[in-house]
């Protein structure tokens, strides 16, 4: 499972191929896991909700976002950047096993942003990432599940 959740680093800008539903939620997973250790970290150095609407009110103490979070900031934010072209690569390849074009995914993102409308998109998008692949070769290449080839019984 290790070996799915780097395998998008691997393949950092490669936008052609396949990727198997796997390796698309394995990533994903360990992108989760990543920000929620960052948001674990965050509550214990005292980063609240309320912590913010106390600075917009101009009552909080000074130490309510303290250096020590805003590096904690920083690197997540780093990561996030880090992580932009592999999570939008292995959406590409994922809508490829589909035989989707990965234009989709900017029609699916763009349609995300309407209201009432980007919930149906955004569910449709979550339907289509879990659905399988086509099997055998398409348009995008060989089926990344089928290791040996179907030609081999031909």
């Amino acid at each position: 499972m290790l070996e799915y959740m780097l395998m998008p680093f691997r393949r950092y800008a490669d936008f052609s191929g396949r990727s198997r539903r796997m390796e698309y939620w394995c990533f994903t997973l360990l992108n989760g896991i990543v920000f929620t250790l960052f948001g674990i970290a965050a509550m214990v150095m005292g980063f609240s909700l309320a912590a913010l609407t106390n600075i917009e009110a101009g009552t909080a103490p000074s130490f309510a976002l303290g250096g020590g979070l805003m590096v904690l900031m920083g690197l997540a934010g780093l990561y996030l950047l880090f992580i932009l072209v592999p999570g939008i690569a292995v959406t590409v390849r994922r809508l490829h096993d589909r035989e989707m074009s990965g234009w989709w995914y900017l029609g699916f993102t763009v349609l995300g942003m309407i209201p009432v409308v980007g919930w149906i998109a955004s569910i449709a998008f979550l339907v289509i990432m879990f659905l399988p692949g086509t099997p055998g070769y398409n348009r995008f290449g060989e089926d990344p599940k089928d290791l040996g080839g179907a030609e081999v019984f031909a």
